[in-house]
């Protein structure tokens, strides 16, 4: 018989603990981005070289996320947190240390270590708290991590401007230190554990492919489409993905179980989370830019690295209340609803910004609506993959959900970069239509994510169908998913 949930106080200290370091670590996504040319000055470094703080975080992250969800699975949740804890700290030390970028860029793979703490948290408050608790926790949760690439964006200018940029690491550095301590004291060890091993070879072809597949792709603008190493790279995926399934499928103890990936419940919303994430991180990327052009290229608004980061505020803002009422929400609409909702928000956003993009105050509308589609869709997802896999693989499908938002993202921004930069003015400056072109892709994106989130199946109640468990046993739905709700709606 499984523990006793702790304590309501306790549980709000566990919370506090995995928002607290789950929402550094997304913070820290987009907190550097602003950054970048004055780290290039700072450290003498080219535009090309300095990319790859951004890149090495990405491919990093990509790794260690679903292999970390799979350990905390085995060995323990609350164990492998604060490790990751640990690891983030570390490469925060490190990062605002950096004598050069080439010791940035290392610091930044350490902290992407931190990538595993979204599915931990998941899996922590999947085995911790109270079923009627389950739900609205992971809303709030996923509020935190949307806010969190929001809280970046728009802390980076001021950060930079009245200190230093390596105050960017310094201040999460003491943060998540404090965090990981109390994690260590005070959150509880999952008793759900998962069976068998960490199968270490599909661990290496997993890397392997997310490497060959992401490089190319967030390096495809500088490289070119059609060079030897994006191509080759891209051919590489390819051959690794399919030894990958191979693995997976022949393993004992496999890192993804393939089955809980294609339960429909899942592929849908990994589907949806693929094309959203494209939309929403091609915003997060080029919204920013789009302000801080002068207005002499005949768009723009001539802002600050802090004057955009507050044209994005509304997106921040409405990020957290949505995510926080998707909560109260989910109950009574069901995470297909919302996660429906907020991809169609979605798309109106990056329609109003193809459409009406003259004014400030039109862009910080546009900003809001798309924050709202982000806090809804985000706690969704979340909620939809934890509903219907196991609770041992809770880890694993969680964070193989994050990456396939990333993978979505990286693609979206990739092709978002090459419309806007593909044709530019004799200043050097893209021209209007490259931005328009492409936030008329990415509405098209988010709306096909909304088409997807309408084939996730309807809840199924106890006693429903058997679907697979983890180790080709079965079980009902209401034992496969261990929560009082139904799994989705």
């Amino acid at each position: 018989m499984a523990p006793s949930p702790a304590p309501r106080s306790s549980n709000r200290l566990t919370f506090a603990v995995l928002a607290t370091g789950a929402g550094v670590f997304s913070m820290m996504q987009s907190l550097v981005a602003p950054a970048l040319p004055t780290v290039q000055h700072a450290l003498h470094t080219s535009q090309a070289t300095s990319t790859w703080v951004m890149t090495a975080y990405l491919l990093s992250a990509s790794i260690f996320t679903p292999i970390l969800g799979r350990v905390g699975d085995l060995v323990g949740k609350k164990r492998t947190m604060v490790a990751a804890l640990v690891a983030l700290t570390v490469g925060c030390l490190l990062a605002a240390l950096a004598p050069s970028i080439t010791v940035l860029i290392v610091a930044r793979v350490v902290q992407g270590i931190g990538g595993a703490l979204f599915p931990l948290s998941f899996g922590i408050i999947r085995d911790e708290f109270p079923g009627h608790r389950v739900s609205p926790s992971i809303s709030n949760l996923s509020a935190v991590i949307a806010a969190g690439g929001g809280v970046g964006m728009v802390a980076a200018g001021p950060i930079v401007g009245a200190l230093d940029y390596r105050w960017l690491f310094w201040l999460p550095a003491a943060v998540v230190a404090v965090t990981a301590l109390i994690a260590h004291r005070y959150v509880p060890e999952s008793p759900t554990r998962g069976t068998g091993r960490v199968n270490w070879l599909g661990s290496v072809l997993l890397s392997g492919w997310l490497v060959a597949l992401l490089l190319p792709i967030s390096q495809a603008t500088s490289w070119g489409w059609a060079s030897i190493k994006v191509v080759g790279l891209l051919a590489a995926a390819v051959v690794l993905f399919a030894a990958w399934v191979l693995s997976e499928a022949r393993s004992a103890s496999p890192l993804i179980d393939l089955r809980v990936m294609r339960l429909p419940a899942v592929w849908t919303t990994n589907t949806a989370a693929l094309l959203f994430g494209a939309g929403m991180y091609a915003v997060w990327s080029f919204l920013p830019g789009f302000a801080q052009t002068p207005s002499s290229a005949g768009y723009g608004f001539g802002a600050s690295v802090t004057g955009a980061g507050l044209l994005m505020l509304p997106m921040l803002v409405a990020m957290f209340l949505a995510g926080v009422l998707s909560g109260r929400l989910d109950p009574v609409v069901g995470a297909k609803a919302l996660l429906t909702t907020g991809a169609t928000l979605g798309a109106v956003a990056c329609a109003m910004l193809a459409a009406w993009h003259t004014e400030q105050w039109q862009v910080a509308l546009a900003a809001g609506v798309f924050g709202l589609g982000i806090g809804l869709a985000f706690a969704s997802m979340a909620n939809l993959i934890v509903q219907n896999v196991p609770a041992a693989q809770t880890g694993a499908a969680t964070g193989m959900n994050a990456n396939i938002r990333t993978i979505g993202g990286s693609i979206g921004a990739a092709v978002m970069s090459s419309l806007v930069t593909g044709h530019l003015q004799a200043s050097g400056l893209p021209y209007a239509s490259g931005y328009t072109h492409g936030f008329t892709l990415l509405a098209a994106l988010c709306l096909a994510a909304a088409l997807a989130a309408l084939l996730v199946p309807a809840a199924r109640r106890a006693g429903g169908p058997r679907v697979p468990a983890a180790h080709g046993t079965t079980a009902g739905a209401d034992e496969q998913v261990g929560l009082e709700q139904p799994m989705s709606r």
